[in-house]
Order: C-alpha cells, then structure tokens, then sequence
C-alpha cells in the first residue's frame, strides 16, 4: 500500500530573496520545524501566504521543488497552525472578530481541528467554548452578548468608547451634582421655617428612606448581569418589559425634562432675585402685580436661557462634560460656606437684624430705619416707615390703626446655634396665602380696621398656602438624581462594583447634609426669617446666604453656577434617554426621535426636548413645576422596587445579583412608600400620571413592537397562567361559566396560506375577544421535510389571526395524513383546563368534485372524534359568504332552527354573537318543529317561558311538518345518490385492490426470482424483462387471481367488505397474466352495469324525505335570513353509509346563503338558575 505525502513549503512562509539557501529560517528556531506552535501569531502577516495543497489522488505525489521537505499528511495541521496560527484556537486576533457571530470568518477555517469533527454540525450555528470565552473577554465588544435577547437591530449600535471611570468619579460625584441643587439652596431653609424641624425631619427621612430603598433595588438589579449605556431605562424595561419600560422609561424622560426646567427657574430667580433685580424687564408697584411681573420675568428670561443651554449642548456635549466639574466644585464649596458659618455663628452670630411691627415682619426694601420716628438735632423725625403706614410725614398725620397702636422692634434674623431658638422652631407655622409672617411669641393688639394709605403696605406676606403634603412635593426633588451613577454605567469601568458603592454613598451623604442642615437651619435662624421665601426682610438677600462664610456671595454663585449645571445635565441626559426609547423600536410613534447627527447626537429629540421644558417655563413657578416632576420621578422609583420585588419573588433561574444586601420585603416596602409619596404629594397630579402611563402601556400593547426580553412581568404572567390552569384543572366547568373555547380547523392551500380567512372573522365576531381560541391547521407529510413549510404557513395564520383580531394561539401539526393530523389536534390542543371544548370548521365545499372524491371521508371522522370526545361542533357552509369584522346589518334575523336539544349551544350561539357590532342590529328568532300528535300552541307558550328564563329576547315561532306520502323527488334523488356512492366506492376498491395485490404479488415473485438465481438467473432475467415492459406502458398490471376476484364480484353485488387477500404461490406465464386481466375487466364491467338495476335502501329513502322536507320549510322560513343556525345530525354508526350522510347535509341546507350547523357536546351549556 502506498503511502501518501504532501509537500509543503518550509515553514514560516517563503524565504527572503538573496537569503541562503541552507540558512535556518526564523520560525525552525522558533519550534515549528520541530512541530511545536509559536505562542502567538506573527504582528506582521506574510505578504504572500501560499495557499493550502490541493489533495492528490491516492498513488500520486507532488513533484518536489528545491527548498521543499516531505512531511507527512497527519503533520499538516501543526504546520499550518505555524504557518498561520491565526486560523487555529484562540490564535483569532480578537480586535479582527469582535463578534460572535462573526460573518467574515470563513467556514471552512472553523472546521480545521479534525479533532472536533464529531461537532460539525454544531459548529456551524454554535461557537466552541474557547472562542466563545476569547470574546466574552471584553463584553463592550459585544453586542449580543451584552444586550440579552435581544434581537439583531440591536447590534447596529454604535459603541463609543470613553475613558473607564471608577466608583468615585463616575458615580459617587455625579450623583452628588444631581442630588444637591436648586431645592437646598432655594427652599430649604422656607421649608424648616414652615414645617417646623420635627415634620421637616420627617418630610426628609422620608424621602431619603424612598430613595435609599429604590438604591439598593437598583443595586439587585444592575448587578444582575452587564448593563450598557440606558441605564436606569434599561434596567426597568428589561426587566419588567417594553410595555412598563415604555411607560416608566417615558415618565422618567418627562420627569428629567421637567428638571431642566426647575432648574432653568431655580437659576432666574436667583439672578432676578439676589444678583441682578434690576435686570427685571416687567415692573409694578402693588404686591399683586409684583408677583405677576416677576413670573413674566421668569417667562422670559427662562425662554432665553433654555434656548442658549440647547444650543450648548447641541453644539457639543463634551463642553458640557468638562464644565460638570466646575459646577460640582461650586456645591461643595457653597455647602462647606454653610457649615463653617454655622460654626462662626457659636462665637460671633452676624450682625443682621429684623424689623417688627408687633408681631409682623416687615419688608426692608422701601426703609432703612427701623423705627417709627428718631431724633436728630433735639428734635423728633419721623422715618420711611413712617411715610408708609400715614397720610403724612408729621407726627400729627393719621397712621394705620394697627401702626398706632403697636411697637416696632427689631430681633437678630440670624442669633446662632447657642442662642437656644432651636425651642421656638420646632414646631409648624402652616399658613394661608397672603397671611403675615409673624413671631409667635410677640405681644401685639390687633387693630379694629386697617387704613392703608399705600396699595400695598410693607409686610412680608406669604405667597402660596402651606401644608405638610404640598412640601413633600416641593422638597422631593431634592433627593432625585440617585440614578445619575446608572445612567452612566457604559462608561464605568466595573459598573456591577461602582453603581451599588457609589449610590449608596452618595444617598448616605445628602441624607446627613440635608437631615443635618435642617437642624442647623432651625438652630440657628429665626423662625420668621425661616418663612421670608424671598428674604424680603433681609433687603432682599439670600437667607442662606447671610448664614454662609466668608460671604453670602458664595452662596449666591454657587447656587447659580450648580443651578445652571445641573439645567444642562437634564438637557443633554433627557435627549438620550428618549433616543434609546425610540431606538429600541416599543413605541412607534418616537422613531423619528431615534435618528440624530452623524456622531450619535440625538438632534431630534434635543428639539422634542426644549419644547417640553418651555411648557414648564411656562408655568414660571418653581413651586407649581416641582411637585409635576415629583410624580415622574416617583413612578419611575415604585417601577424599580417591583421590577426587585417581582424578579425575587419569581425565582427567576437568570436572578443572581452581585448584590446581596436586598429583599423583597424592602422593594416592596418601597414600592408602596413611591406610591403613598405620590398622593401625599398631590392626589391629582398623581393620577393624571398614572393615566399618562396607563395611556402608553395600553398603547405600546397595542400598536407597539413585539419584543421578548426576558422580563419578569412575563416571568409573573407564567406564575399566574400556572396557578390559574392547576386551579381550573379539576372537572369541567359549571354550566354558568361554560363558553365556546373554540378550536378553528383551517384548511391551507399549497403556498400555506389560508383558505377560508373568514373563519377567523366569524370566530371574532362569536367570541368578542373572550375564552380560549386555538387556530389549528394540519400540513401532511413528515415533520423533518415540511419544518420550514410549517414555519411558514403559521406565520401566515399569525399574520391572519392578527388582521382579523382573533386573540387566541396558533398551532400547527405536521402528520403523515391530513386525517391522523386533525384527530392529533381534536385529542391534544390546548394544555390542562384551557382545552377547547367547540371545534369549528368550513363546510367542505369540493366535496363531489372528482378530483379530491373523499375529502368527506375526513370531514365525517373529525365528526366523529368531536362526538367522541364530548366536545361542539360548529360547521359553516359558505363560510366565504360571511360578513368581515367590518361590516355592519343593520336589520335582518338570525334563525335558529331548533329540532333536537343539544344542551342549549343554539340557544347561546345567536346571543354570543349579538354582542358583536356586526349582528347587533340584527333578531333573533327560534323555530321548532311539532310533529301530528304535538300540541304546537302549548309548544310555543312553552318555548317563550323557557325564554323568559333564560334571559334572552326572541321571536317564537312552531312549524307543524305534516305527514305525507314520500315523493317521487325524493326517490329519485336517493336512488341518484346511492348509485354515485356504489360508483365511487367500486372506483376506490378496485384502484387499492390493484395496488394491494400488485404489492403483494411482488413481494411474492422477488423471493421466488432470488430462489431461481440460484440456477439460472439470466433466464429468468429474461422472462421478467419479456412481461413487465409492455403491460406497464399499456396500462396497470392487474395480478389478481381468482379468490380475489371473486371477492371483486361479491363485493359489487352486496355491498359488503373486500375480503384480505391471502399470499397464494403462483407459477408465472405470459398467458396465465393476460387471462387474469381480462377476468377482471369483465368483472367490473359486470359491477358497474349492476349500478343502474339498485333500489334505494328504505333508511335512506326515509332520511332524504326529511332532509327534503325540512329543507323546504326552511327556505319558506329563512330564505331572506342573515344567519340560519340548524341542528347538525349525527353520522350514520355504520360507516359504509358516510357519503350518504353528506349527501343528508347538502339537501338540508340546499338554497341557505349563510348556515352553521352546530353539533352539541353532550352537555348543558346555559342554564335559567343564577
């Protein structure tokens, strides 16, 4: 035997020219020469790798060049792994195939290791476990295997790749920037003065306990596998699906959109306010109008400001990103200003003092002197206030009755932390609008009329009403912001580590400063001070600001500056976040919004965006637009915890958080202080959120992307469905809850669409979307040949059940016969106590047409199994003449002939049906037939009551069928219709008698040609060859000998089962076959002739009598009906009699546009008990 070789260069690729010949090349040195890899493959390919040896034929070799070496051929791979390791193992350069699903990889390189043949297959679609690892190394590579179930759209996205950030940075400082804003610098110290410490202490906790709750849920969550870029979105839609993460992901857009525009607020009046009030465009001298001028002012400036911060972030976010710092610099300044004034203000207190006029604070804007008069030179001088309160400046003038009679005195606004206020602080000072901020302590005598001799005194009055749950709306604000770590998690470095860590952290920290700063406040301010929202009586300072050290200008800017910041984070985060919405394809309507500059920059949203945060400019009220975004933020927050609870609870096989610090308990515990915060906060604007999300869930179930991601509301939906179906598993149901679960058998043509689609409508229109509809369909063949067929034909089902709204499942069966496939489905559809109990079915209308002569054969045996199996049936003739969905009658009847009680199902279909748009307008009426010794007026009184009882509204008619002689007609006919049966069955048996007998006999004749091959195999070679050829092309050998062909006759003439033919030795000759042929052709001439000398069978001249009958009273009747209903009888016991029973149907229902011939289950479906 001769051994084959392949010659190979030698390795490591073709030498340099001019280099010599005998020189060892680098790779020999290496180890290739001695069949060991190099470790990694070469940085700089071969310009020329030569190609791989194209396989000799065996005995053959290769003509051998100089410089060549003979290897053997079990030594090929190692040498081409030296020769191109990048082709083997792990060799695959992981920057060339990011992906698993690599396309560029060629197919036969995979294949290469002879070792892992057996895998060939699996290969092909399933990646090796070492490749799969290589590339799983760095996940940000990978789309698919990032984004969990997802489908391919998927991986067009771009990824950006950023510096990694750590805990710190990343996370802990921008959740900082967020948490800290506008609400501590600007509300504060108003909230303390009105709620008191105590329910200001409780207003905080309470918020810091919802988010810390909702932390370490998102904590569970984001350690539960890689999440990418989307965040907290993410994190809620996959896992509680794109119908809730639609919903909450477009709350939580609108929540951060509505930031944008507090924070854009936050930053005028602060510049309108503290650092530029005469930049203020609209003026006005009464109070009331003051405070229209100033929401103008904030209208305006507000509009200019937001269009600036758009054009900044359009221009470029990473000006943005490099200012974040700046901004988070300027909170952490301003909050370290506070507590070191806090601490200045143990020692040395500032000199800041307040004016009173009894008990009420007055404004210092219009004053300097707080007193009513001073003596200047001896002589008494009445001051500014003076002039407000009188009619005049001299002492003299008539003053404000309540000016008259009470002091002025003027009290340190801010008297330190050791001054003991703490006491008079502690408790609430709510107050109506318009109210004065007064000292509780302070004596005063109310005056018995107030003259006002100006429009507007200087009081320092309250501009909205106050109470505890309109400051839980306001202060909430404050305390989002927690997910400013999450939504960063595709640029962290370890975000499972940093986004739990960081966020924890920084909750931890604003609760102490915000806990800490509410005693400080109340420790050291006074409580009128507290409640001056604008420091109007500190001329119009910063309350704040005045505790601050070294300068209340700190505080100022620094408010400003973080403000403004924190205004351009929202713009720039709200934008992408509602791109990803619009990417992941949920909500159909927000495509547009998903397309953006060619780097990536949401532009269409960025637009979207602006104009949702000028309506809240609009508003101009930092106090209005705060608790709006409290309601977004706080939905998202409850959709987080359940998202927890939900996945815990389940069990889920794919939850296995990092994470270990979480229950259900504290989710849930959570998710209910969400929900309570929300009405605390204000009950309308709670629900008018709640309907926004309802209106977007329903929307996206309805018109949105199917998406399968593996969340947990289908995790509970399987739960549910579970314990449900073991619930209703226990004996059928009673016949108060008893509907049609219908099956609906449908026929495919040979492109696996739908024959007769209108079945779906009739199904739609009976069931209205109520109980349990499976759409079965049956393909013949073998499962392994007809799998894509079958993949087809239910997508074109689905697609139809889809147009027609039929809610309901598809499912198919592939079966060696169309027979065994629909008595599969009778049997086995359907899963516990949701089986069907109806089957429906077309009428099937080719049924006498010669070329499918026994599709009855099937449809009569399917009646049968439904009989069997104790379930309805409902069969519709001319099914294509049924009305759409979209139709209307808007008069006309539905009949229900009623001859034979079958447990009520005639009497539940027409009112099943009414409840449809389609047969609403249309009545019902209820014909039965009374036979001679039936008394028909008691029958109909009868009828009517059993009516009444049933609760259902129809027309009440008795049909008498008078006896008499049958006619000639019907003979006729019946004659006619036996005569075709025998036909049609003689056809049949003679065609399967051939076929058996040919079968048979040559199974016979091979054993006894292989007994004569023995001796002489070409002679009978020959005989074979000399009998076969010519009778074939003439027409079907018929090898039949005599027992059968007397069983042939016998068959004919009684109508009686062909006998089984028995295996009979025969001796083969030319003429004995020829003799053969003959007798059976006499014999089946003779048959046929025997045809037309029958007399019709008296069974079934009777059962043609009353079909023909009772088909004529139902023309009468119901010709013009919309609808007629009948009674279906049953199928003959002997099976011989099935083409006869068709034939039964068809005159029945002869001249009728539309019927459904329904078959009861053999029990009681409605009931007149309630």
């Amino acid at each position: 035997m001769s051994q084959r070789f392949v010659v190979t260069p030698a390795a490591g690729g073709p030498r340099e020219q001019g280099a010599p010949s005998g020189a060892a090349s680098e790779s020999e040195r290496s180890g290739c020469g001695s069949l060991r890899p190099s470790p990694r493959p070469s940085p700089r390919p071969s310009p020329s790798p030569s190609p791989l040896p194209e396989a000799l034929p065996a005995g053959q070799r290769a003509p051998r060049e100089p410089g060549t070496k003979v290897v053997k051929d079990d030594a090929l791979p190692i040498l081409h792994y030296c020769r191109e390791p990048s082709r083997y193992g792990d060799g695959t350069p992981r920057e060339n195939s990011p992906f698993i699903n690599n396309t560029d990889m060629e197919r036969e390189n995979i294949y290469e290791g002879k070792n892992m043949a057996l895998f060939e297959e699996e290969m092909d679609s399933n990646p090796m476990v070492s490749s799969l690892l290589n590339k799983l190394a760095n996940y940000t590579n990978l789309s698919q295997g990032v984004v969990e179930h997802e489908e391919d759209e998927d991986s067009k996205r771009k990824e950006i790749k950023a510096p990694r950030m750590g805990t710190f940075i990343g996370v802990y400082l921008p959740c900082l920037q967020n948490i800290l804003g506008v609400i501590l610098f600007l509300r504060l110290t108003w909230i303390v003065g009105a709620a008191g410490i105590l329910e200001s202490f409780i207003i905080v906790f309470m918020c810091c306990t919802c988010t810390m709750l909702t932390a370490i849920s998102m904590s569970a969550i984001a350690t539960n596998g890689v999440v990418p870029a989307g965040g907290s979105y993410y994190m809620i839609s996959r896992s509680l699906g794109p119908e809730f993460g639609g919903a909450v992901g477009l709350c939580f857009y609108l929540g951060t959109t509505f930031a944008g525009a507090m924070y854009i607020l936050g930053t005028i009046e602060i510049f309108l306010t503290y650092i530029s009030p005469s930049a203020a465009i609209f003026h006005s001298e009464d109070g009331e109008g003051e405070n229209v001028a100033m929401l103008n002012n904030m209208r305006v400036y507000g509009t200019c400001t937001l269009a600036l911060m758009a054009m900044v972030v359009f221009v470029g976010v990473k000006y943005v990103n490099k200012l974040a710092l700046v901004f988070l610099a300027c909170v952490i300044l301003s909050i370290l200003a506070i507590y070191a004034g806090v601490i200045k203000t143990a020692f040395d207190p500032p000199s800041i003092s307040v004016c009173l006029l009894g008990n009420r604070t007055l404004s210092k804007r219009a004053f300097d002197t707080c007193a009513k008069y001073e003596y200047r030179n001896n002589e008494t001088v009445t001051t500014d206030l003076w002039k407000l309160f009188c009619n005049g400046s001299m002492l003299s003038a008539k003053c404000d009755d309540y000016f008259a009679q009470n002091n002025v005195t003027e009290i340190k606004g801010i008297p330190g932390i050791a001054s003991g206020i703490i006491r008079e602080n502690l408790w609430s000072a709510y107050a109506d609008k318009g109210a004065f901020v007064e000292k509780k302590d302070k004596p005063s005598i109310p005056a018995s009329e107030e003259i006002k001799f100006i429009s507007s005194p200087p009081y320092v009055l309250t501009d909205i009403m106050t109470y505890f749950t309109m400051l839980v709306g306001i202060y909430f604000p404050s305390v989002t912001g927690i997910m400013a770590g999450s939504n960063r998690s595709g640029d962290l470095r370890d975000a499972q580590k940093s986004i739990p860590t960081g966020t924890i952290l920084a909750i931890v920290t604003t609760s102490f400063i915000y806990l800490s700063c509410i005693v400080l406040f109340g420790a050291c301010i006074e409580g009128v001070v507290l409640r001056d929202k604008f420091g109007e009586a500190l001329k119009g300072k910063l309350v704040i600001g005045m505790l601050a050290w070294p300068s209340p200008w700190v505080i100022v800017i620094g408010s400003f500056f973080s403000t403004c910041g924190a205004g351009l984070q929202s713009l720039t985060g709200a934008p992408r976040l509602l791109q990803a919405i619009a990417r992941d394809g949920i909500v159909p309507f927000l495509q547009v919004f998903g397309h953006g500059k060619a780097n990536g920059e949401p532009t269409w949203a960025l637009l979207l965006t602006a104009l949702i945060c000028e309506i809240g400019i609009l508003i101009a009220s930092l106090d209005s637009v705060a608790p709006i975004l409290s309601m977004f933020f706080l939905m998202c927050y409850m959709f987080v915890n359940l998202a927890c609870a939900v996945q815990t609870l389940l069990r889920t096989p794919n939850w296995r958080p990092r994470f270990k610090f979480y229950h259900w308990t504290l989710s849930f515990l959570g998710m209910s202080l969400c929900l309570a915060l929300m009405f605390i906060c204000s009950w309308y604007y709670a629900l008018f959120a709640m309907l926004i999300a309802g209106c977007i869930y329903k929307y996206i179930e309805y018109r949105g992307a199917e998406k399968e991601w593996g969340d947990g509301i289908r995790g509970l939906s399987l739960n549910a469905a579970r314990f449900a179906l073991l619930r209703v598993e226990h004996g059928p149901p009673h016949t108060k809850n008893w509907r049609p679960q219908v099956l609906v058998m449908l026929n495919l043509d040979s492109e696996q669409c739908v024959k007769h689609p209108r079945l779906l409508s009739f199904n739609t229109q009976l069931k209205a979307g109520k109980g349990l509809t499976i759409v079965g369909s049956v393909l013949e063949g073998t499962y392994l040949d007809k799998h894509q067929e079958a993949q087809r034909a239910e997508e074109n089902i689905r697609s139809l059940m889809g147009a027609e709204k039929t809610k309901g499942f598809c499912q198919l069966v592939v079966s060696s016969s169309l027979r065994d496939g629909m008595s599969h489905l009778i049997q086995s559809a359907g899963l516990g106590g949701m089986k069907h109990n109806t089957v429906l079915m077309a009428w099937p209308e080719s049924w006498k047409q010669s070329d499918n002569p026994f599709s009855w054969k099937n449809f009569v045996d399917t009646i049968r199994d439904t009989t069997a199996a104790q379930q309805a049936l409902m069969v519709a003739k001319n099914i294509d003449m049924f009305p759409q969905n979209q139709e209307r009658f808007s008069e006309g009847n539905i009949d229900v002939w009623w001859i034979v009680h079958d447990g009520g199902m005639l009497m539940l279909l027409p009112f099943l049906l009414r409840q449809h748009k389609v047969w609403r307008k249309c009545r019902m009426r209820i014909f039965t037939v009374a036979q001679m010794d039936d008394n028909s007026i008691q029958m109909k009184k009868d009828l009517q009551m059993f009516l009444y009882h049933l609760r259902i509204s129809a027309e009440v008619e008795v049909v008498e069928m008078v006896e008499n002689d049958i006619s000639a007609f019907t003979y006729e006919k019946t004659l006619m219709m036996e005569q075709r049966s025998q036909m049609l069955k003689q056809m049949q048996l003679s065609k399967n008698e051939r076929e058996r007998e040919i079968q048979s006999i040559s199974n016979e004749s091979r054993c006894s040609i292989r007994r004569k091959s023995r001796s002489s195999p070409q002679s009978i070679g020959q005989d074979v060859q000399a009998l076969l050829p010519n009778d074939s092309q003439e027409e079907e050998a018929q090898l039949i000998h005599d027992r059968n062909t007397a069983s042939h006759s016998a068959a004919v003439a009684k109508t009686k089962e062909v006998a089984t033919p028995e295996k009979v030795q025969m001796t083969w000759t030319k003429e004995k076959l020829i003799s053969e042929k003959h007798k059976n052709k006499d014999t089946n001439a003779a048959g046929f002739r025997d045809l037309f000398t029958l007399k019709p069978n008296q069974s079934n001249v009777r059962r043609m009598h009353t079909a023909v009958k009772l088909n004529g009273v139902v023309l009468n009747k119901s010709q013009d009906a919309q609808l007629v209903l009948l009674n279906m009888p049953g199928p003959p016991k002997n099976r011989q009699g099935d083409e006869n029973y068709m034939e039964f149907l068809e005159v029945l229902t002869e001249g009728l546009n539309r019927v459904l011939l329904v078959r009861g289950g053999g029990r009681e479906v409605i009931t007149i008990y309630s």
